[in-house]
């Protein structure tokens, strides 16, 4: 079959279709990913007043987290009705409805991952004189920077598949072309709005785990590989208890090993 006559066949596969929607394509890509960015900008925005707000008053931590994970729940089609009187047809309507739906996500996550810095380094910091505030940005949260990213990471991937669905009041990106290909069952186009959305997924993936590493670089650091040494076999000077073959494991090769 010719590429020339792909469309005429519907195939799933059509160059012809890739060459002739192109603008098409790069347009509704283009808004798919700035709705998933301020939809998750916001959301991180939001969720991490909430994270603080839950760790310092336990009383507060079950109204939001089960609010949160309440707001998860409802169907994306009932959220958007229930946001329609506000918002009317726009972006804000698939914005907020996105935003809400990565709360619960984002704020567990943080909350983890405060939860996770351990107690010897917040008093060691109270001790050189570190006020809350301090405390916070300067030991706590790149302490808690894994945790974080990780939940940031989960809820972005949500939001690229979930922006799809905006496409019921025409504001859902690469959605807009799978919903507008479905009645007449257009193959290409579905196929191709589809893989696009993955990729987006995938991409927007990677970029957060490159951050990730770049911004926890001591994750990256691998402790000395003491079992390799305790395998070699010891010279005659290593077979007394004060001789030279023990030198392999003192602070002298743990600093090399960090270094």
């Amino acid at each position: 079959m010719s590429t020339q006559g792909c469309l005429a066949a519907n195939d799933w596969i059509c160059g012809e279709y890739l060459r002739s929607r192109s603008q098409e394509l790069i347009d509704a890509t283009v808004q798919h990913v700035w709705i998933t960015a301020v939809s998750v900008v916001i959301g991180l925005l939001v969720a991490f007043p909430l994270a603080l707000l839950a760790r310092s008053r336990p009383s507060f931590a079950g109204p939001v987290l089960g609010l949160t994970t309440l707001l998860y729940t409802i169907p994306s089609l009932a959220m958007f009705s229930l946001l329609l009187p506000l918002f009317g047809l726009s972006a804000g309507l698939v914005i907020t409805g996105l935003v809400l739906y990565s709360l619960t996500i984002l704020v567990r996550n943080i909350i983890a991952g405060l939860e996770s810095v351990p107690d010897e380094a917040r008093e060691a910091a109270r001790g050189m004189g570190y006020g809350p505030g301090r405390l916070l940005w300067e030991v706590e949260l790149p302490l808690a920077l894994p945790a974080l990213m990780a939940g940031l990471r989960i809820a972005t991937v949500s939001t690229v598949a979930l922006t799809t669905v905006g496409s019921i009041v025409g504001r859902g990106g690469l959605g807009n072309l799978i919903e507008d290909a479905l009645p007449s069952f257009f193959k290409a186009q579905v196929l191709t709005a589809s893989v696009l959305c993955v990729l987006l997924a995938v991409v927007a993936d990677l970029l957060l785990l490159g951050v990730q590493r770049l911004l926890t670089p001591w994750t990256r650091i691998r402790p000395a590989r003491t079992s390799r040494r305790n395998a070699a076999p010891a010279g005659p000077a290593g077979t007394g208890s004060g001789g030279s073959g023990s030198a392999g494991t003192g602070p002298a090769d743990a600093l090399k090993a960090v270094g």
